[in-house]
């Protein structure tokens, strides 16, 4: 059963410094911390709407705040754990804010799903990022969680200052290859009144656009469907804060996720037709859940492969396949209306 999420967000508690990318009230549009009391508040307000539900503390990095603040926040958890109103805890952490003795107070406090924002496994392009942690830092950290049978879920970003295509696709291959049990993807946005934004500004860094976000990931997503890894979020959340100017530019669009999918379907496609003669009539059939994403937005994934292998007709349809599977059928000359 899928479960439902409650959000508590605790932005910048305990981080050390700021990332260059980051300005976690701007992304949460939280002003504040969250106390104990924000807990219960949010669990009430929350149960009667869902099932199977998970608290999860979000921003920040929970596991290096001071211990007593860990443990009170936890602990306004407790009595919903105990009664089984609420099934799990979720925390956020740095890759460099995780031991032993923390992960054995996280488990006795009902956290089972721990994400470990790794955001890149290039150092170089980590320290240009002001991260203050190293790709080792990750991989020694992510190793710990699942050895103590966490679910763990690890969080990267393309288009960070110092990095590049090769570097992003590099930064996946490491993360599949630490095998955590889900990826978030987040491509870099620049948030108003971040050192980020002051770096663009000043013509230090160069904005990683909606356009290159979709070409990189739609090279990364790959990797991690062929490692059976699922991706549960590409994209920041949209929020009435970042629609509405706190987004300064950058990856940030609301359907991004269904974009870079499109993204992913037109290269698979354009391998399928490779070697087509010119004039040929084609169906493309794809899971009825994939239609709009083969098609492209306004239609620009039917207008570039029937130009670029100039088809006379290229039709998408629905079939019994797999999502992201695609068939191809070639229509005869006879049967064209």
């Amino acid at each position: 059963m899928r479960k439902s999420i409650i959000p508590v967000f605790i932005p910048h508690l305990g981080c050390p410094h700021d990332c260059v990318f980051c300005n976690q009230k701007r992304i949460s549009g939280s002003l504040l911390p969250a106390c104990p009391d924000d807990v219960v508040k949010a669990v009430e307000e929350a149960l009667p709407k869902c099932q199977n539900a998970e608290l999860a503390f979000y921003g920040g990095s929970f596991t290096a705040i001071a211990k007593d603040e860990q443990c009170a926040l936890l602990d306004a958890a407790a009595p919903y754990i105990g009664d089984g109103r609420i099934c799990s805890i979720r925390v956020s952490a740095r890759p460099d804010a995780i031991n032993d003795d923390i992960l054995s107070l996280l488990w006795e406090k009902g956290v089972r799903t721990i994400e470990l924002g790794s955001q890149s496994m290039v150092n170089s392009v980590l320290s240009a990022s002001w991260r203050g942690h190293t790709a080792e830092d990750t991989e020694k950290a992510a190793k710990m969680i699942k050895d103590r049978g966490f679910f763990l879920v690890l969080q990267m970003m393309t288009g960070l200052p110092g990095s590049d295509m090769g570097k992003d696709i590099l930064s996946a291959e490491k993360i599949a290859a630490v095998k955590p049990d889900a990826v978030r993807i987040y491509p870099t946005v620049i948030i108003r009144d971040t050192v980020l934004a002051d770096m663009w500004r000043e013509g230090e860094y160069e904005e990683h656009s909606v356009e290159a976000a979709a070409e990189v990931c739609a090279e990364i997503l790959p990797i991690f469907e062929r490692a059976g890894i699922p991706v549960i979020r590409l994209g920041l959340n949209p929020s009435d804060e970042l629609s509405g100017g706190d987004a300064l530019g950058g990856a940030y669009h609301p359907a991004l996720g269904e974009i870079v999918k499109s993204r992913v379907l037109l290269k698979k496609a354009r391998e399928l037709l490779r070697g087509v003669k010119a004039g040929e009539s084609v169906i493309l059939r794809v899971n009825s859940s994939c239609l709009s994403q083969m098609i492209g937005q306004k239609r620009s994934n039917i207008i570039a492969l029937t130009k670029e292998f100039s088809l006379e007709k290229l039709t998408v349809k629905s079939a019994d396949v797999e999502i992201g599977e695609i068939l191809v059928d070639f229509v005869a000359k006879e049967d064209i209306l």
